[in-house]
């Protein structure tokens, strides 16, 4: 039998994950990822949150044609039947070792079989619908009296979980239940419009609708260069903002490699345009783009909604979660505690500085050589980026802002109007998930059914597209992220006939009650930690006073 041929059981796999093995389904085949983490190009996080479970959707999803046949390298046997997904490791995923293991490194099976529990909570399939059942043999407040030493604490954990209960009871109300039927059937219609899409010609790039945008990147820059020249550093500033705020849509397709679906030419593209010209880092971004797109709007494993300590979109933050990507604790501490309380207020100031944020980020991703890939063919694309951070900051740093402005004033007024002008890119790039669900709904939800749950688009007229760049169309972008931009409007309708199909609520609002929307709920959550400190404060009194009594 040949090595591909080989039946694995479920039992065998997890002993391999215990071990330590990177074991993703695709399809029916079983791969081990493990020699390929240094040199996948997306960062090794994202293959990271696909162990133990069938990934077939999110690989289809986020790789090319291309890129799928050379993981048939990877392939060491297959499984037998639906595969029932296991709780990731970097999830809190715990897996059993196998009682033994042969000279030829043939793993032996033991009996029984392994569940794979939500973090919080598990989905029970009962006679007449989906009920939520705890975790565990303990009780959630004796193993939280393990992890909080004072009744406060105990208190703050015990209204999280609380607000995290009502979530997930929320969103089983509103979206197919999460048995395997149903799953299946939306996974099954999911893959069916996919191909309807292709077969429709919706993935072919409609390259004259870039050469309209490359006309509007030209006029934009010259007028930077004329308003520079005659001394309007303001306008100068606003423009080159304006500039860089489009600019992004064109690293975001090329991110996908949406454009010419080449890997290499896509990913230069992105390079020239993020670090050359832009001075952001189009690797990083690829590394924190596509974990995003995998675990979407989870507090502990998705950066983009890990802003601590600025924004909280869930009370979970007070527990100080773990990130998973940035591998460490999401600390509630006092300047977290103030910017949470007044986050509402705060959110489009904070945005306003938000892409020297971008430049910490590039940065810490180009000088960690653990975080680029080291091997593979994306191996150079990392000294390409650096190259492209110098050239940026030559042209911008040195040659536009110190020899082509003469003042001190001056240049802090082109710095500061240049990149505050970007700011409603970052409100665009929140505004499609603020408001959404962050609830955990477990390892059963297929890809599409929480890619739609987590995500809502945003109304527009067709001729304010190039605006928001695509982001508009972030239910369909989530579907479907290699889908060019410009073919987004057309596949939208398919996407809403597929979601009322399987009974899934399609969220759009307008881009003023979106941004409504987002503000309300940062309120809310301000609110609640508003609340919860006044608890604490009265819980700590009465433990003061209780003492004082004795």
């Amino acid at each position: 039998m040949s090595r591909q041929n080989r039946v694995w059981s479920r039992r065998e796999i997890e002993g391999l994950i215990a071990d330590g093995r990177k074991i993703i389904i695709l399809g029916d085949q079983v791969l081990k990822a493990d020699a390929w983490l240094p040199y996948h190009p997306g960062g090794d996080k994202s293959i990271l949150h696909m162990v133990g479970r069938d990934a077939t959707d999110e690989i289809t999803a986020l790789h090319s044609k291309e890129a799928k046949a050379h993981m048939q390298k990877y392939v060491i046997g297959r499984v037998h039947g639906r595969w029932e997904n296991f709780l990731p490791p970097i999830q809190g995923g715990t897996f059993r070792t196998l009682v033994s293991k042969d000279a030829d490194d043939e793993y032996v099976s033991s009996s029984g079989e392994s569940t794979p529990p939500s973090p919080v909570f598990d989905t029970e399939e009962t006679g007449d619908g989906v009920r939520l059942r705890r975790a565990g043999n303990d009780t959630p407040i004796s193993r939280a009296s393990s992890l909080f030493s004072s009744e406060p604490e105990l208190e703050q954990f015990r209204s999280a979980e609380a607000s995290t209960a009502h979530a997930i009871s929320s969103d089983l109300s509103k979206y197919p239940r999460l048995d395997k039927r149903s799953q299946d059937e939306v996974a099954s219609k999911y893959r069916q419009l996919d191909e309807r899409l292709q077969s429709e010609g919706l993935y072919e790039c409609p390259y004259s609708s870039y050469a309209v945008e490359f006309v509007r990147y030209a006029i934009l820059f010259l007028l930077f260069l004329t308003f520079l020249h005659y001394s309007y550093y303001a306008l100068s500033g606003f423009f080159l903002g304006l500039l860089w705020h489009l600019l992004a849509f064109t690293v975001h397709d090329a991110g996908h490699l949406s454009i010419t679906h080449v890997f290499h030419i896509d990913s230069c593209i992105g390079i020239f345009v993020a670090d050359f010209l832009g001075g952001l880092s189009v690797g990083w971004w690829k590394r924190n783009h596509n974990v995003h797109h995998i675990a979407t709007n989870s507090p502990e494993h998705d950066p983009d909604i890990q802003h601590m300590p600025f924004f909280a979109i869930s009370s979970r933050f007070f527990t100080s979660l773990r990130s998973s990507y940035y591998d460490r604790e999401m600390k509630l501490d006092a300047a977290a505690r103030f910017f949470i309380k007044y986050q509402h207020y705060l959110y489009y100031p904070i945005l306003l500085w938000g892409r020297f944020n971008l430049y910490r980020l590039a940065w810490s991703y180009l000088l960690d050589p653990a975080q680029a890939p080291r091997k593979g063919a994306a191996w150079w694309h990392r000294y390409l980026e650096m190259a492209g951070q110098v050239f940026f900051w030559y042209w911008y740093g040195y040659r536009t802002l110190y020899l082509s402005i003469p003042t001190w004033s001056s240049r802090l007024t082109f710095l500061l109007i240049s990149h505050m002008v970007t700011a409603p890119l970052h409100v665009q790039l929140t505004l499609s998930h603020f408001a959404m669900s962050s609830a955990d709904l477990g390892v059963h939800e297929s890809f599409a059914q929480k890619m739609v749950r987590t995500t809502m688009d945003v109304e527009c007229p067709p001729w304010l597209d190039f605006v928001h760049g695509g982001l508009n169309f972030q239910v369909v972008h989530h579907l479907f992220p290699r889908l060019p931009r410009h073919n987004l409007r057309r596949a939208q309708p398919y996407v809403k006939e597929f979601c009322h199909d399987v009974g899934i609520p399609y969220v759009i609002f307008g881009f003023t009650r979106g941004n409504k929307e987002v503000i309300s709920r940062l309120g809310e959550v301000a609110e609640q930690l508003r609340v919860l400190e006044e608890c604490r404060k009265v819980a700590a009194k009465d433990l003061i006073e209780g003492h004082h009594s004795h």
